[in-house]
């Protein structure tokens, strides 16, 4: 009787095949996963277009990718313009003594918010001199207006590199949406995991998508564009980068917008304008907490919350690691593993043990 053939130098060849398939695809990871994410989105949409089109899969899928084009990436070049003059001009600005002058002023008085923030600043180790000033702005400076510049125009001055990673994330997502369905199941089947299990881990992997795409996504663009606004209608400069960071830092829990708008709202105190900052304090709390607290977990559902420290863990490692598409990167990782545990808690633990 012929004797079966084994199969571990099969499986070495298909380890072997499968590492030299992830290099290839490795450069365009961010292409590859922002595709999946935004495909994930806007499944729901194409669902109901596609009904539209009388199950016209390559029509429907054209019309969403112009759709997404539309939405995402016109708006999209107009804001990095923007943003990346006022980057720089906050820049600039920081640097200059001048723009300083009003502040070291209002410092060297001694009124009463004056006082009080001395004493709390006192209670926190932090002196609060026109020196300490000065050196905030410069750090300022360095640390937000010009690294945001430099990033800005390094994507601009790379635009062969830029214009590949799009074309093949509009690419990706044409291919998702006509072909994802098939592509999904030829996956369950080709890995040797339950397809419950894969189910599950790819529920979790869509829902967090949403999660932070329209839940986190949603409320931090509309609390930077309220910001924004703020720092327009209270007379304080650069609103444009300004509600970009409160963009940003509204994906992080707890601290959220008041990293930027508290500091701000302190600053025009100490220049004397009291009434002003009390109000632009109370405007950007009452938008914060709303969206925070009501409209945010709405959009993200409760089946989604995370702890606060998880996610706070998660955005600030994933920043450290793959940079800005961190805010998305982390909370992915922190999920996937967390779907990964509960199901071997639920099915494994006892063979292990």
């Amino acid at each position: 009787m012929e004797k079966p053939h084994s199969s571990r130098p099969f499986l070495i060849f298909l380890i072997i095949s499968s590492a030299l398939l992830l290099s290839l695809f490795w450069t365009f990871l961010s292409a590859l996963i922002l595709a999946l994410l935004i495909t994930s989105v806007f499944y729901p949409v194409y669902l109901r277009v596609r009904k539209l089109f009388r199950g016209r899969e390559v029509l429907t899928s054209l019309f969403m990718c112009l759709f997404i084009f539309l939405v995402l990436v016109i708006p999209l070049g107009w804001f990095i313009g923007t943003l990346s003059n006022e980057a720089f001009d906050f820049y600039n600005n920081t640097r200059s003594a001048l723009s300083l002058n009003e502040i070291q002023q209002a410092l060297q008085s001694d009124s009463i918010w004056l006082q009080r923030i001395r004493k709390i600043g006192d209670m926190v180790g932090v002196k609060f001199t026109p020196e300490t000033v000065e050196q905030l702005a410069a750090s300022l400076a360095k640390n937000v207006g010009l690294f945001l510049y430099k990033q800005l125009t390094a994507g601009a001055t790379n635009i062969l590199s830029f214009l590949l990673h799009f074309f093949l994330m509009m690419f990706t997502i044409y291919y998702l949406f006509r072909d994802g369905g098939r592509l999904k199941n030829y996956l369950f089947q080709l890995l040797p995991v339950p397809k419950e299990q894969l189910e599950k881990v790819f529920l979790k992997f869509q829902e967090m998508g949403r999660a932070i795409i329209v839940g986190n996504g949603l409320s931090g663009i509309t609390q930077g564009i309220l910001g924004g606004f703020g720092f327009f209608i209270f007379g304080l400069n650069s609103p444009v980068l300004w509600g970009t960071v409160i963009t940003f830092m509204a994906f992080l829990p707890i601290i959220g917008a008041s990293i930027v708008f508290v500091p701000a709202g302190v600053i025009l105190i100490i220049k004397g304008k009291t009434g002003l900052g009390i109000g632009f304090l109370a405007y950007n709390v009452f938008y914060s907490s709303v969206i925070e607290y009501l409209v945010k977990p709405r959009l993200i559902g409760q089946g989604m919350q995370m702890n606060s420290l998880l996610v706070f863990i998660g955005i600030i490692g994933g920043i450290k690691l793959f940079g800005i598409l961190g805010i998305i990167y982390g909370p992915l990782i922190i999920t996937i593993f967390l779907t990964l545990a509960e199901i071997y808690r639920a099915e494994y633990k006892e063979e292990v043990v």
